[in-house]
Order: C-alpha cells, then sequence, then structure tokens
C-alpha cells in the first residue's frame, strides 16, 4: 500500500503536488493495516504535533506525517493559503503513495484539512480523530470571542514558553526561518475567517469520528457537543483541566486512540 523503501525515513521526503514540494515522513512502515496520515496545527511542525504519542502510534501501524504549506520543512509559496488547498494537497499525495484509504488525525489547523478531505474524498477516509478542532463558522460559533479577539491576556491563550516553543520548532526546520511571523499572519485568515460547512455536508460524513478538545480550549464547549449530533458516527472526549496547545496528552489520548483505531 505504501511505496516506503528508498526514503530515508530519518529525514522524510518531498512529494510534487499542485506546485510545491510537500514534506512527510513515513515511520512504522513495516506496520498492517491501514496507515495513519497525521496533520499538524497550525503553525506547528509534525512533530511539535505528536512526538509524545508516535512511539506507541509507530509500534502498531504505518504512521504518515505531512507538514502542509508553508509549515515545518515545507515552504510557503506565492499561492494563497487555505483550509480547502491543504486538504487538495493532502489528496494529491495519497495518489502519489498509492493510498486508497487511510485513517486520518488532524489536530486543530490539522483537523480542519482533514474534515474538508472527508468532505472532498468521504471514500479516501476509513477513521477520523479530530483533535482541538471545530466546524465552524470560526468567529461567531466556533471558537470563544477572545481567541479570534487575540485577547493574549486569556488563560485560553498559548502562554510564553509555549509559544517560544513553536517559534523554535520553526526556525529549527523551516527553509526560511525569519518568515514565521509574517507566515502565521498570513494563515490567522484561512482559520479565522473559515465559514465552516454545511450540515449536508457534515451528514454524509458517516465514518466513525472520534472528537476530542479541551475543557479550556479555543473551541466552545457547546460547539463539540454539537458537532458530535452533528455527525451520524461520532465520539465526543473532553479533557479535564486542558488548553488548546495540551490536548495531546499521551496519558489521557492514547488509550482513547489505540481502542478507537483498532476497532
Amino acid at each position: 500500500m505504501i511505496m516506503a523503501k528508498g526514503i530515508d525515513l530519518s529525514h522524510g521526503t518531498y512529494a510534487s503536488v499542485n506546485g510545491i514540494d510537500l514534506y512527510y515522513e513515513v515511520l512504522g512502515a513495516d506496520q498492517p493495516g491501514p496507515p495513519l496520515i497525521m496533520l499538524h496545527g497550525g503553525a506547528y511542525t509534525f512533530h511539535l504535533s505528536y512526538d509524545p504519542l508516535l512511539p506507541t502510534l509507530t509500534a502498531e501501524r504505518t504512521v504518515i506525517g505531512v507538514e502542509l504549506q508553508g509549515h515545518g520543512h515545507t515552504a510557503d509559496s506565492d499561492r494563497p493559503f487555505s483550509i480547502r488547498q491543504c486538504a487538495e494537497d493532502v489528496i494529491a499525495l495519497l495518489d502519489q503513495l498509492g493510498i486508497e484509504q487511510a485513517d486520518f488525525m488532524g489536530y486543530s489547523l490539522g483537523g480542519l484539512v482533514a474534515t474538508d478531505l472527508a468532505v472532498l474524498a468521504p471514500e479516501r477516509v476509513g477513521r477520523l480523530v479530530l483533535a482541538a478542532s471545530h466546524f465552524g463558522p470560526t468567529r461567531s460559533k466556533g471558537y470563544y470571542p477572545e481567541i479570534t479577539a487575540l485577547e493574549l491576556h486569556s488563560p485560553r491563550m498559548p502562554t510564553e514558553q509555549e509559544s517560544a516553543a513553536m517559534i523554535k520548532a520553526y526556525t529549527d526546520v523551516a527553509p526560511d526561518p525569519d518568515a514565521f511571523f509574517p507566515f502565521v499572519s498570513k494563515i490567522q485568515p484561512a482559520v479565522h475567517d473559515f465559514g465552516g460547512w454545511t450540515d449536508d455536508q457534515l451528514a454524509r460524513l458517516i465514518m466513525p469520528v472520534l472528537i476530542i478538545i479541551g475543557d479550556t480550549d479555543f473551541v466552545r464547549l457547546e460547539h463539540a457537543v454539537e458537532m458530535k449530533q452533528q455527525l451520524p458516527n461520532a465520539q465526543l472526549a473532553i479533557l479535564p483541566d486542558t488548553k488548546h496547545l495540551q490536548v495531546i496528552r499521551p496519558g489521557l489520548v492514547l488509550p482513547m486512540l489505540e481502542s478507537f483505531l483498532n476497532q
């Protein structure tokens, strides 16, 4: 299913898709079963998003970590940044790798991209995990108002330490380490002005879906409940004492993932 031979898995590789060179890594490539495509958070890298989960997940299955346009090892380009474009890039990568169907996990921005991919090509998605993600519209429904207003004093917002870790992860691997702040300004409208999907589009997502948010997330608690109710086959987990950037908590999340993905 996955052509992993010849790829230097310790450093990842690139696929030319839709006018960009998209970085991805294949881990645990000899494991049977459907691969798990993991899509990171906004302004994050694959490893900053998911490193605490990888030892367990890669022991059980093939994991493919993708770094979207302008994130991590993938350079930005002159083309606009959008959730739809990112979803089309991932579909093009699946085509190049010969993967007809996979499981997906998306964190924050990655969850929006994974959801849009499922809307575009539901037959490509086996199981779908959405962590700290929403269905929008972001400003009026998905996020608490202080998030889109960028009220830095809010307890939901990143701490200085969390922000510093995000910047360091970017500058360590980005083709243009000085582009972090201009790129963040470029991608913010893609999330903050996101209009979401229609009820009809969401009702057609009949694959099993696991929704995970924190109780102090960017995502409104009532919106997370609505997300579960809109989907025919969804589960919802709300993590206690957990902010948006803390949702990938291995002690809580790994047992859920293993149970959900292995069903």
